[in-house]
């Protein structure tokens, strides 16, 4: 995350680590699991459940963090910082990424394009998530750093206070493509709000982690600090809204405390920070920071893999739902350390493989360019030949 090895943040790749592997169980398991075994009832389901939970949360948390804390790190404010070019160029990547994903091979065949292919998923989610917040970084920080980290901390808490109101949305009146990103309605999996909200938060932590990393045991301090936001957040956030609806006799703290998932699972993320930053010197291992590194190109290939992208030819083609507990906990195993393996991999014999596939493919194209000529070449002859035989007939 930060430009010298030396003063890297191993925990947060460490953090991203945690959450792509959780992902990655996650979906397997979700996926392939049959029908009979999702017990509400069983302990073992339920704790892994919760524990899936936290996966979002945190995978939007930290990137809103890693974003911010590399944004206010450089020197210059507003357009002139070179992490906004580089951001817009990443946010529009994944984006990009996050569509063609969902791209089906066999619809366009026919002559159409796959319903599920306009479907805002996570990747969209994030890219338009760091967009956002590169536009009010470019709008707030001309008001100085502190007030884009206020406003961050007010937006972050808005969204999730009226989560209740835009829940229920169905804005007919947008073309799908963009109510997508507002409404589950159509079928998206992730929209802007509340995932918003948690990149929101992760910047402003951002901005607090950055302001005080040098000072005297400071690690303790975010530790302590953590924990105690965690702690309120999981266990008294709920009590709180009530408080203050009884306060302002305003129903939207009311209906925020009855379902109060989003501020929990804030206070999940929370606590695992702190866990991370105790952990801090066991967690620097070269692996774990390559792994944390390079969660979009994971995260890619699990989707191909598990779901089939384009050839719609994935495990879920032959699995679904068909698992019993022992299969999917060592095929999750099994699952979670190839995709990882392949992806490290690859990036370590990154330009062999380069070099290898472009000679390949100059090969191929060697042998099709005289192939071709030879067809063309016949093709030629069979045309003379027959014009030939032609005029020769009519005469």
């Amino acid at each position: 995350m930060i430009t010298s090895p030396n003063n890297r943040l191993h925990f947060l790749d460490a953090i991203r680590a945690f959450a792509i592997i959780m992902m990655l169980q996650g979906h397997f398991v979700y996926t392939l699991l049959a029908d009979e075994y999702r017990d509400t009832s069983n302990t073992i389901f339920n704790i892994w459940e919760y524990f899936r939970g936290m996966t979002a949360p945190t995978f939007f948390t930290i990137t809103g963090f890693i974003f911010t804390f590399l944004l206010l790190k450089q020197g210059t404010i507003g357009i002139d910082n070179p992490r906004v070019l580089k951001g817009v160029k990443r946010a529009i990547k994944v984006i990009l990424w996050g569509y063609l994903l969902r791209l089906s091979l066999y619809a366009l065949y026919a002559g159409g394009v796959n319903p599920s292919f306009y479907y805002v998923d996570v990747l969209q989610c994030i890219g338009t998530s760091l967009l956002l917040l590169i536009g009010i970084y470019l709008i707030a920080s001309k008001y100085g750093v502190v007030f884009f980290q206020n406003t961050i901390l007010v937006i972050g808490t808005v969204i999730f206070l009226l989560q209740p109101m835009y829940e229920a949305c169905i804005l007919e009146f947008l073309p799908k493509t963009i109510a997508n990103y507002f409404t589950h309605t159509n079928g998206s999996i992730f929209t802007i709000f509340p995932w918003f909200g948690y990149v929101c938060f992760g910047g402003f932590m951002a901005s607090l982690f950055l302001k005080y990393l040098k000072q005297k045991d400071f690690y303790r301090y975010a530790i302590m600090v953590y924990l105690l936001a965690g702690f309120v957040l999981m266990y008294f956030s709920s009590s709180l809204l009530m408080s203050l609806h009884d306060i302002t006799s305003l129903e939207i703290f009311k209906s925020v405390a009855y379902n109060n998932f989003l501020f929990i699972r804030l206070g999940n993320v929370c606590v695992l920070f702190a866990v991370f930053i105790i952990l801090r010197n066991l967690v620097s291992h070269p692996v774990v920071t390559k792994v944390g590194g390079k969660t979009l190109s994971i995260y890619i290939l699990h989707f191909f893999i598990l779901y089939g992208s384009w050839f719609e030819f994935g495990l879920n083609r032959f699995f679904y739902r068909a698992l019993a507990p022992t299969e999917a906990l060592v095929g999750a195993l099994l699952f979670v350390i190839g995709i990882c393996a392949l992806v490290l991999c690859y990036f370590k014999y990154q330009s062999e493989l380069k070099l290898l596939l472009h000679n390949l493919l100059e090969v191929f194209y060697k042998k099709t360019s005289i192939n071709f000529l030879n067809i063309s070449a016949t093709i030629k002859d069979n045309m003379v030949r027959s014009y030939k035989k032609i005029r020769y007939n009519k005469r």
